[in-house]
């Protein structure tokens, strides 16, 4: 029988998609009030992949990704992602969104994304929010799956999430000296 041990913590990350880039520096105050100095920024990518925000959002859409300095507990990404959706009501006009943000995490073996919206590959991990499995490490790179959006299988995003694993793996290498040191955050609750 197998015992059950807490998970290491993985690297949090968020997509940051607009066609407003004005938004972006408050936008960004707000994520970091909550989730801890970004320790890195992805150059704006165009984004042409599907139409499906432009009614909302407008043409001309852009992609950012960012990633935080301290590591969060797997768990957390419910609570994370009620936190972004509450950011996106806060930055909208006219009932419409000027940014959409995707929060998720990465670990040496995989990228997973949170979402609202059920399907046959998404898990439920609490308070409303599915999980998936996104990208898999495997070869030296992420690997895409069935269901991975076509954006996710660009290689300008395949360059950002191993640029952002590879900085994970520095960190996750001084975790069983520092479990609980300055590079894991606290706990995060939606009502932090």
């Amino acid at each position: 029988m197998g015992k059950a041990e807490p998970p290491k913590p993985v690297k949090l990350f968020v997509g940051l998609l607009t066609s407003r880039p004005a938004v972006v520096p408050g936008v960004l105050k707000s994520l970091e009030e909550r989730l801890g100095p970004v320790d890195y920024s992805s150059d704006f990518m165009e984004f042409k992949f599907t139409r499906y925000y432009e009614t909302e959002m407008g043409p001309g859409l852009k992609r950012k990704f960012l990633s935080f300095g301290r590591l969060v507990l797997p768990g957390e990404l419910a609570g994370i992602k009620l936190f972004t959706n509450g950011l996106e009501e806060r930055w909208s006009e006219d009932g419409k969104r000027l940014v959409n943000l995707d929060p998720g995490y990465l670990n040496q073996a995989r990228v997973v994304l949170a979402s609202t919206k059920d399907f046959s590959h998404r898990i439920y991990i609490g308070e409303g929010i599915y999980a998936e499995v996104t990208l898999m490490f495997r070869r030296k790179r992420f690997d895409a799956l069935p269901w991975t959006y076509p954006d996710f299988q660009s290689p300008a995003y395949q360059e950002v999430f191993l640029h952002i694993r590879e900085r994970y793996s520095e960190q996750i290498d001084l975790y069983p000296l520092f479990p609980t040191g300055p590079n894991v955050s606290p706990p995060f609750s939606k009502g932090d």
